[in-house]
């Protein structure tokens, strides 16, 4: 199974990516979580990952334990044998959600899990830990079947992600605004990398259905993100609750064949009522 491949796949269906596992349901990047994403026949899950203080990767997304965990503490600061001693509190933590028997899991343990079963978008917190992550995916076997991520701004930004990323030869999903002041110097530094896959981040869908052409001579698919702290112009979970095709409709029909959602069982949903309806896949 290669991600690359499957978002190259043009018989493919709009991907569904599920925001740190089935947190509605589990703890937030939690074991379970993800076993639900898998058992559901989701496409891709992301999850955050953080090092432990003697160089563990470990699965947080916060900068301190105490949202999922009670600990006001960050994990950088303990061992790993002592983070996954920690239980996890359901769904997206806080004070109001109880502790579970779920622990805080490590990377290793994920990748053992998803092998084969889904991709995984890994938002790694600290650039610098890349080559590190990497290093594990290819030791566990999966490093064709997750993505590493992250912006690309500058003529560093491309250099770096050449050295790190690019010359391992593992998918990388690039982060481009198309409603930047420089939207144009990242379009060009984005041709010039030419990554499978792309975040983009727009002020209005004009941006991103002017430009399609363009994307796909070039091979990248797009990425948009509808959850509802990091979306664009209005385009949330939340109003797709309310009328999908005003929202994952329309993206879809302007060229994103990637989305990421906390409400992954309503997008499924709408996507199979476009296949009814004759609406068909992303194009």
């Amino acid at each position: 199974m290669n991600y690359i491949d499957y978002i190259a796949d043009p018989a493919r269906d709009c991907a569904i990516i599920v925001h740190r596992g089935l947190w509605r349901a589990a703890p937030e990047n939690s074991l379970l979580a993800i076993e639900q994403a898998i058992s559901a026949g989701y496409d891709v899950v992301e999850i955050d990952i953080r090092r432990s203080s003697d160089g563990e990767l470990v699965l947080l997304h916060d900068d301190t334990l105490e949202r999922m965990t009670g600990l006001n503490k960050q994990p950088e600061a303990l061992t790993w044998r002592q983070l996954r001693s920690l239980a996890l509190r359901d769904r997206d933590g806080g004070e109001a959600n109880p502790m579970t028997r779920e622990k805080l899991p490590g990377l290793k343990d994920v990748f053992d899990l998803t092998r084969d079963r889904i991709f995984v978008h890994l938002d790694v917190k600290h650039r610098q830990m890349i080559p590190d992550v990497i290093a594990c995916a290819r030791a566990m076997g999966v490093d064709q079947q997750v993505d590493f991520w992250g912006n690309l701004k500058t003529e560093e930004d491309l250099a770096w992600i050449r050295a790190n990323v690019s010359s391992q030869a593992v998918p990388f999903m690039a982060k481009t605004r198309l409603e930047a002041p420089d939207a144009a110097r990242q379009l060009d530094l984005l041709f010039q990398l030419n990554p499978f896959l792309c975040e983009i981040y727009f002020e209005g869908l004009e941006q991103v259905a002017e430009r399609r052409t363009l994307f796909k001579e070039a091979g990248i698919a797009l990425w948009v993100n509808t959850l509802d702290a990091v979306s664009c112009a209005g385009f949330t979970d939340t109003a797709a609750l309310q009328d999908p095709h005003a929202v994952w409709g329309r993206l879809i029909d302007a060229g994103v064949s990637a989305i990421q959602t906390d409400e992954p069982a309503a997008l499924k949903a709408h996507l199979e009522y476009r296949r009814a309806s004759g609406r068909g896949r992303p194009s």
